[in-house]
């Protein structure tokens, strides 16, 4: 529950003076981060805009449900597996597909922050939670 900028920072959010994090959870978070901001910047330059294009239109109508976007962005990312290494675990070239995904959204269009962030989260929760949860784990033993 603790917010987390975009620098990977707390965002200042103490309980009873002190952080809502113990310092060896924030270092795990940091190491993740670090790995996977490494596997970002290389599927960053992998992705065509043409890609980031559509998922834009989808955002941008009003009509479609989160839950039809999420879909869509889960079809997206697939697809977008598929041309990743094998040697890669799927699950994470997933996790940062999303994650380019988006901040390649919002560089395009800044205004669909909010629903762009709620639906990666949605995904994330709905399609990498397990993974997530595992990846932690195995950082801090």
């Amino acid at each position: 529950d603790d917010e987390l900028q975009t620098d990977g920072n707390r965002s200042g959010h103490f309980q009873n003076g002190e952080s809502g994090l113990a310092p060896t959870n924030e270092d795990v978070i940091r190491i993740i981060a670090a790995q996977l901001a490494e596997i970002g910047d290389q599927f960053d330059k992998e992705i065509q805009a043409r890609v980031v294009n559509d998922l834009v239109q989808h955002f941008r109508n009003e009509n479609l449900s989160t839950e039809v976007i999420t879909q869509h962005m889960s079809r997206v990312v697939r697809e977008l597996t598929r041309s990743i290494p094998s040697d890669m675990e799927q699950e994470k070239a997933m996790l940062v597909l999303a994650m380019v995904l988006t901040k390649k959204i919002l560089n395009t269009v800044p205004s669909l922050l909010h629903r762009v962030f709620n639906t990666t989260v949605n995904y994330m929760n709905q399609q990498l939670h397990n993974y997530i949860v595992e990846m932690v784990s195995a950082v801090t033993q």
